[in-house]
């Protein structure tokens, strides 16, 4: 198992690396009194080290620091000094804790100027689970706030990833002043690799958030070029006219931020994706005090997560779902447990580890994404455990079925995904039984209800028990439901209201959501991808569109998958291929050899000979006529041949495959 610590790796201009470590405000509460007497030991070490002039920082120590040395390598997260005018972050008073940074604190030095126009530009998450990327521009500074991927859908055959199009930036690159992230979900985070090819951006992340990226540079090799800065809850950076506040909430992922971004027109607050959970398990609940105080100040506008907007009420507790998985662990005495969640979802795995040790079983982690994730939360303290108790999932033979806890990926059906494999049979090192009780502990994602229902059926044929959500409440939504949504409006009092985050549906269900609180209807905005949103003398309109979309990722093809391609995929997919080879002489014309018909997804030759060998003739006497009339061009020639055995195929098949011609000139 990987001994935990609380150093941070960075990377810096020379290519060298230095350290930050400050360690997260979100421990678990185990470990309050250290962080504390910690959190002293940061202002006494700031005090010093600012009477020497330096900008580095020191946080709290743990008992994990005996591993530092051996682990640092491994750390995933990012701080990193940026120019003097570009960040600010507030400094540890007597107690430990961070200053506020109220929007009218002198030590901000902001005036609120009338002339100024803000225009906030969504370059993907509306109307459309994922790629969510906001783009703040005012005067002559700009701001992007995430970056993120999305799945591609059935029709989009072969794309690995969809991110947003960043053809706009271009026009403004000069403005850029930097990208702030609010956690570290994919649909907030997946796009960043393909930014930092075109676009060299100070990032700001928290803690875990930074970790999450920095496993995401490295893999596409960018760590050298990479400013990446770690922040906390409660941190303020400043980006040209822009003041963002990082500001705790709760969600399905630890260090999640609302941001309250500061701007000479007006103060915009992003919830980012949140919920408000009375009884987090193993974090703080969220800083609802602070955005009240923004809210006492004036807000113009709040942007809100619409994911669970239709749903009334509230979202439930993640410590819910530990009292299920007490009930479960209890009900599968005797019998392997295998538990499918989210890999980013770091207080559940923390939550299922705790009771595997106390049911006095191991864990074993199945899935690349899991073990990457679990390893970057163990190196940051985020995860711990005893000693012992992970083991690799090579090993689990040694161990008797019920004395193990497998956690793997594939809670939403995805077809390569460690629960499908089981499912199908093929994964290597794990067999489904009538001894293995699964527990997918998810909700599936608008458009995966189908592959997760085959594979909860693939898994109750193999004589498996399968608990699901609608059976027990064993997933709790990392986003707020109506009734959080209506409270956060409360508290932020905002003069618009600005719904994100979701497809169409949401939006609009969000909208009647905040003119329920008493939001004027013209004072909610709908908008859509690309479209200028734009603030002037404190009042909103559109202005206009923006080059916007969306970009096919294909293996290391970026955007090189355009409509031509998706049409021919859609075709061969749908009706097959049929290639067509022959040899002329290139003198005469005369025809050498073949021709011959290869079918491919169309038709099974050795049942369809009477075909091919109509095809065969026609394309012969096609040959014959060409050669006799003179034209001899190759391109005319496959012209001829794509047209006449065209019509043949849809004749006799009513299907249109895909002709090659193949002409060889000898």
């Amino acid at each position: 198992m990987p001994k935990t610590y609380d150093k941070i790796i960075i990377p810096t201009n020379d290519g060298s690396e230095k350290e930050d470590n400050r360690s997260s405000s979100t421990k678990r509460s185990t470990k309050k009194k250290n962080a504390s007497a910690a959190a002293d030991a940061s202002a006494k070490n700031s005090k010093s080290r600012a009477k020497k002039n330096t900008n580095k920082s020191d946080g709290k120590k743990s008992a994990a620091d005996t591993a530092k040395k051996t682990a640092s390598d491994s750390a995933a997260s990012v701080k990193k000094e940026s120019k003097a005018s570009s960040r600010k972050v507030p400094s540890a008073n007597k107690s430990g804790s961070k200053k506020a940074t109220a929007p009218a604190q002198k030590s901000r030095q902001k005036k609120i100027q009338s002339d100024s126009v803000l225009q906030i530009i969504s370059l993907g998450g509306l109307e459309e689970i994922g790629k969510n990327m906001t783009l703040f521009v005012c005067d002559e500074d700009a701001i992007i706030v995430d970056c993120g991927m999305a799945f591609p859908d059935d029709e989009l055959l072969g794309v690995d990833t969809v991110i947003p199009d960043f053809t706009y930036l271009e026009s403004i690159r000069g403005k850029l002043r930097g990208l702030v992230v609010t956690h570290g979900h994919e649909d907030h985070i997946g796009g960043i690799p393909f930014l930092l090819q075109q676009f060299h951006l100070p990032i700001y992340a928290t803690p875990l958030t930074a970790g999450l990226i920095v496993s995401k540079l490295r893999e596409y090799n960018l760590m050298s070029e990479a400013d990446l800065n770690t922040v906390h809850t409660g941190d303020t950076v400043e980006l040209g006219c822009f003041s963002v506040e990082f500001i705790r909430v709760n969600h399905s992922i630890p260090d999640a931020a609302a941001l309250a971004i500061t701007t000479p027109a007006g103060v915009i607050v992003h919830s980012g994706d949140f919920k408000i959970d009375y009884t987090p398990v193993f974090e703080e609940t969220a800083d609802l005090g602070r955005l009240s105080e923004y809210g006492e100040k004036g807000v113009l506008a709040l942007l809100c997560d619409s994911t669970n907007a239709e749903r009334p009420g509230n979202s439930i507790s993640e410590s819910h779902v530990g009292s299920s998985f007490e009930s479960l662990f209890s009900r599968a005495e005797g019998k392997r447990v295998i538990i499918a969640t989210f890999s980013s979802n770091i207080q559940r795995v923390q939550q299922i580890i705790d009771f595997a040790e106390n049911h006095g079983r191991k864990i074993a982690f199945s899935g690349r994404s899991m073990l990457n994730n679990v390893q970057i939360a163990q190196d940051l303290g985020y995860i711990t455990c005893k000693e012992n108790t992970i083991v690799d999932i090579e090993t689990i033979k040694s161990y008797r079925p019920e004395d193990m806890v497998i956690i793997t990926t594939g809670s939403q059906g995805e077809p390569m995904s460690a629960l499908s494999r089981m499912a199908s049979g093929e994964h290597r090192q794990i067999k489904i039984t009538s001894k293995d009780f699964i527990i997918i502990s998810a909700t599936p994602i608008p458009g995966n209800e189908k592959t997760v229902t085959r594979v909860i059926n693939s898994l109750l044929k193999l004589g498996s028990d399968v608990i699901y959500e609608s059976m027990y409440e064993v997933h709790a939504s990392g986003h707020a439901c109506q009734n959080e949504i209506k409270l956060l409006i409360s508290l932020v009092k905002p003069k618009y209201f600005f719904p994100v985050h979701g497809e169409y549906r949401h939006l609009v269900k969000n909208r009647a959501t905040a003119i329920s609180m008493g939001i004027p209807e013209r004072n909610v905005i709908i908008s859509e991808i690309g479209k200028v949103v734009e603030f002037d003398h404190g009042k909103f309109s559109f202005n206009g569109t923006v080059e916007s979309g969306h970009v096919l990722v294909d293996g290391y093809g970026v955007g090189d998958v355009g409509t031509a391609v998706l049409r021919d995929r859609r075709h061969l997919s749908s009706d097959g291929l049929v290639v067509v080879v022959c040899t002329i002489d290139s003198g005469s014309g005369n025809v050498i050899s073949g021709p011959d018909i290869i079918s491919r997804g169309f038709v099974y030759v050795k049942e369809s000979e009477d075909l091919i060998t109509e095809a065969r003739e026609r394309t012969q006497q096609l040959l014959e006529s060409l050669r006799s009339s003179g034209r001899l061009k190759r391109g005319e020639m496959q012209d001829a041949i794509r047209a006449e055995l065209g019509k043949l195929m849809y004749q006799k098949t009513k299907k249109s495959p895909m002709i090659i011609p193949v002409i060889m000139d000898i």
